[in-house]
């Protein structure tokens, strides 16, 4: 059995996964919240393993809550490895052989999951400052679990790497050459692993080589993006420079003119730190409709709500537009994928974002597509010229097979 750790470190949380990688089912998953507030939640997730011979479904996960103070990053991994201790499984049982961090950034340097040295967190750190964010919680994390884990080796895995292959003309923006090379302004992309991971499970379900393959993935949940996939590699994806870049998304605006930022600066006596909170804290559905979860928003709808209705429509606009768009850098499509919390659990998002892309063959099956299931499935109809598909994403897994990939 080769296990390795996955851990996902954010500002003021840490989420973690325990994966068998020869089955590639997780033996324990948690979440730590509220890092640094007087208490953090903690939930801890055990799945057990059948034994040989015992059917999967009679086995039920256990899954344990509880409150304390967590100050900082050091004492959420303190808090993670009581929680194996208490309720399993034993990490002396299963001691990892690695663990894998997901990094949200890695400029133009990092095209692979990459054994962590003192160079490449320093590296990381220099980073820091295209995605102030993310890669300092990030780096935390790191820092903390190889105090932890000392004797094991650590892997970076980059929501980036997977968009290094976009050719300059997609990576380019159109402003001064010498200025942009000199403090990195081009467009880097984000969610890699979960379109990775999602375009070759989409390929392997439909029983087709990938390299052949043309794929659009709809990655929609609170933060959003689609990427044009051909043959496997990423060729054009919606968010730039910064995550905040492309569709509507819970809290942030996506594509603005940047000259409105400057009518507000002036108009309105908006400094930047204060465009910053609006564009990724109060824009997107949140500031149209007042509320960011696509459930409320749907709610909104069926009830008539006006406010709702428009923030809807602004996000299915969105949808279709980069849709058509990448359906024409693609010189067509074989394959739409949806997945994440909005993509995987919202029919008439699904539906009503490719009511518009009949002239492609795209026929949507309104039965399928309304069906809730587990696991990948088909949402399309059996003519349909496009397979459409629901594939519940899976980054833990993907970081832990290139983590193992690189140890």
């Amino acid at each position: 059995m080769s296990v390795v750790l996955v851990i996902n470190s954010g500002s003021s949380s840490l989420k973690y996964s325990l994966i068998d990688t020869a089955t590639e089912v997780p033996l324990a998953s948690g979440l730590i919240e509220r890092i640094g507030q007087p208490l953090s939640v903690i939930s801890h997730t055990v799945h057990p393993q059948a034994a040989p011979g015992e059917p999967a479904v009679t086995m039920l996960d256990a899954t344990y809550r509880s409150e304390q103070p967590v100050p900082d990053h050091d004492a959420a991994f303190a808090a993670m490895l009581a929680q194996f201790a208490e309720h399993g499984p034993q990490l002396a049982e299963h001691p990892p052989v690695a663990v894998g961090h997901r990094v949200v950034h890695g400029g133009a340097r990092f095209f692979a999951p990459t054994l962590i040295t003192g160079d490449v967190e320093r590296q990381i750190g220099e980073l820091c400052v295209l995605a102030p964010l993310h890669n300092p919680a990030n780096l935390a994390g790191i820092r903390a679990a190889k105090t932890v884990f000392g004797d094991v080796p650590h892997v970076a895995v980059f929501d980036t790497a997977f968009h290094q292959t976009l050719p300059p003309a997609a990576y380019t923006y159109a402003i001064d050459a010498d200025l942009a090379r000199e403090h990195r302004v081009r467009r880097y992309g984000f969610h890699g692993t979960s379109h990775k991971y999602v375009s070759e499970e989409a390929a392997a379900f439909l029983g087709r080589d990938l390299a052949t393959l043309r794929q659009l993935v709809f990655h929609l949940g609170n933060g959003a993006s689609v990427t044009a996939i051909d043959g496997g590699l990423s060729v054009e994806t919606s968010m730039g420079l910064t995550p905040l870049e492309g569709l509507v998304m819970g809290t942030r605006s996506g594509d603005l003119d940047p000259a409105a930022l400057l009518h507000l600066a002036r108009r309105a006596g908006l400094l930047i730190d204060d465009l910053d909170e609006l564009l990724n804290k109060r824009s997107g559905l949140l500031g149209l409709a007042g509320r960011n979860d696509m459930r409320d928003i749907l709610a909104g709808v069926a009830e008539g709500d006006e406010a709702a209705t428009l923030a809807y429509d602004v996000y299915i606009h969105r949808l279709r537009a980069y849709a058509g768009a990448y359906i024409a850098q693609l010189g067509g499509v074989d394959v739409i994928s949806f997945t994440a919390g909005v993509g995987e659990n919202a029919p008439k998002v699904r539906a009503d974002a490719l009511s518009t892309l009949g002239f492609v063959g795209v026929r949507i099956d309104s039965e399928r597509n309304e069906r809730k299931a587990k696991g990948i499935r088909l949402i399309s109809t059996d003519d349909s010229a496009v397979a459409v598909l629901v594939v519940p994403t899976d980054e833990e897994l993907e970081i832990a097979r290139q983590t193992l990939a690189a140890v």
